[in-house]
């Protein structure tokens, strides 16, 4: 079985997983709160875990690379969309000021909810709703991750980017970037192609784009 110990050192600091505040993260954080009590034995396996009704937790490497690639700073508000079943906002609360998570399915969002209530995480927020709209009575973002892919990142969210931010989402249908989107100007945007992943794709009015 393996442990929270052999997780990091094997699979994120023997891959290129190197920021130690993210590693610090993902050792502060009780992935077994966030597992189905009939899988706790596999809680720290690097592989997507299913938490019921075909969603799953995401792989442990795949959520410590997107944070290190956001390169969050202590004071950061982000912005989520796809809260799952919380484990990612809760390692992102460790790097960000502030965390902003919206997921789409109900019963998760609910799941979420009660997975965040049991740790001593306090810099969360989560919201049942389309994460097309994102969240902007809060705007703008210092970074806002997307946990579900969309056929391209919608205008709504990059609108509510700060300038300077950076977005990160994977992109496409059949086959899908992880990209980093950094907002350069009031209309203007970078982008960086990462690597090839696969997610679930983003649901909603994403899906009229």
């Amino acid at each position: 079985m393996n442990t929270k110990e052999i997780m990091i050192e094997r699979h994120l600091k023997g891959r290129d997983i190197a920021d130690e505040r993210v590693i610090e993260a993902m050792r502060e954080v009780d992935r077994s709160l966030f597992v189905p009590e009939e899988l706790q034995q596999h809680t720290y396996d690097d592989r997507p875990l299913p938490i019921g009704k075909g969603q799953t937790i995401s792989q442990p490497y795949i959520v410590a690379y997107m944070a290190q690639a956001l390169d969050l700073k202590p004071n950061d508000k982000v912005l989520e969309i796809g809260t799952g079943c919380g484990y990612n906002a809760a390692v992102l609360s460790h790097l960000a000021g502030e965390v902003y998570s919206i997921e789409i399915i109900e019963w998760l969002a609910e799941l979420a909810k009660n997975n965040l209530a049991k740790t001593d995480i306090d810099n969360v927020q989560t919201r049942y709703d389309d994460g097309y709209q994102g969240w902007p009575e809060n705007a703008p973002f210092d970074a806002i991750e997307l946990t579900a892919a969309p056929a391209k990142i919608p205008e709504t969210l990059k609108q509510q980017l700060k300038i300077g931010g950076r977005l990160l989402a994977p992109v496409g249908t059949e086959r899908q970037e992880l990209v980093v989107l950094e907002r350069t100007g009031e209309d203007t945007f970078e982008e960086t192609k990462l690597l090839l992943v696969r997610f679930v794709p983003m649901t909603g009015l994403a899906e009229k784009e």
